[in-house]
């Protein structure tokens, strides 16, 4: 098992991040901030989902002075994301937010950062510097002739910098590229220098066909690495999915035990079962479950319920029916069509005993 990096802890709202605490999973509404209903309405999806900690744009001042309405109705930490006009950082911390989170390239020079520094500090609240590729300075391009890891953590260090000489240290940081190598390689030289915890993600990572391949691979192969203390995936469309996927990485490296844990073989010609319909089914019956649990839908007796044997339960196919097994061992023969069925009556033995 890889061992975790320990890094500073610091407090978003009542969620902790760095140090010995658990990753959290972060997401980002897509609604518009300055309709608090629709975006309170997002956010509690989220949460319901998984989600500990969202992040919520502030383009301009109607979004901003919405936060304080938003930030009241839900029970989750709530980070104003700011660029631009660091008096939306001002006003966004007055409305109570939990973080901000600053793309210090973009926020209009460091007398204005360090004015953002007074007020966090006033509120106790702590700061993202979240550096993008594609938002270097063009001296840093010119310097490393384009975005490359030395670049990025070069320009988050530059502006941390502004935050310690103001005594300030409640600091996160995240250095996102759409390049799955590029974004690994900066993540690895900023957790060699320093000790500020990280916000892992694939920024502009694509749709769910491609964004889930692309943060799966880089943000485990970080935690693998055991760098990495905050996560969110970045896919087009339903933040949601965002919080599905995360979870769903954070299971696989054993780093969240929550919800169920579907175990599904590939099929081969051995299988004699609709095993794609009967595992979706599964699956979709399975997404509301929050307890941990393991199930298993194998395509065949021959190794379904060896290969599976750690499952809490699962189903084997054979010609036309089924096995239902826990743990391994066989409990009773079913006819397919009713393999779903009495798979979830044993589910719910299991979560009910």
């Amino acid at each position: 098992m890889f061992k975790r990096k320990l890094t500073r802890q610091i407090s978003v709202g009542k969620v902790k991040v760095g140090g010995d605490a658990p990753i959290s999973v972060q997401s980002m509404t897509n609604t518009k901030t300055h309709d608090a209903p629709a975006t309170v309405e997002q956010i509690q999806r989220l949460t319901a989902e998984g989600c500990d900690i969202v992040r919520v744009a502030v383009p301009d001042l109607n979004a901003a002075q919405a936060l304080g309405k938003i930030v009241s109705a839900v029970d989750v930490p709530i980070v104003a994301d700011i660029h631009f006009d660091y008096k939306l950082a001002l006003e966004s911390v007055a409305q109570g937010v939990s973080a901000l989170r600053l793309n210090p390239g973009n926020i209009g020079g460091a007398a204005h950062v360090r004015e953002v520094v007074k007020a966090a500090r006033a509120a106790q609240i702590p700061i993202r510097i979240g550096v993008n590729a594609g938002s270097l300075s063009r001296r840093l391009l010119t310097k490393y002739g384009g975005a490359t890891p030395e670049a990025l953590v070069e320009s988050a260090l530059e502006h941390v910098a502004i935050l310690e000489a103001e005594d300030f240290f409640d600091i996160k940081i995240s250095l996102k590229a759409h390049d799955v190598p590029l974004t690994l390689a900066a993540y690895r030289l900023m957790s060699a220098k320093k000790n500020y915890p990280l916000h892992l993600g694939i920024t502009e990572a694509g749709t769910v066909n491609t964004g889930v391949i692309k943060s799966a691979v880089g943000i485990g192969a970080l935690l693998a690495e055991g760098i990495g203390d905050t996560i969110r995936v970045s896919l087009t469309g339903d933040p949601v999915v965002e919080v599905k996927v995360a979870n769903e990485i954070l299971k696989s490296l054993g780093l969240r035990d929550c919800g169920v844990t579907l175990i599904a073989c590939p099929t081969c010609g051995r299988t004699r079962i609709d095993l794609p319909k009967i595992a979706a089914q599964v699956e979709e019956k399975i997404s509301a479950i929050k307890q941990p649990l393991t199930v298993a839908v194998m395509g065949c007796v021959v190794n379904g319920p060896g290969e599976a044997r750690t499952a809490d339960v699962g189903i084997a196919g054979a010609d036309g029916e089924g096995i239902i097994f826990r743990k391994g061992v066989i409990v009773r023969k079913v006819p397919e069509a009713a393999l779903v069925a009495e798979l979830f009556k044993e589910i719910d033995a299991i979560l009910n005993a």
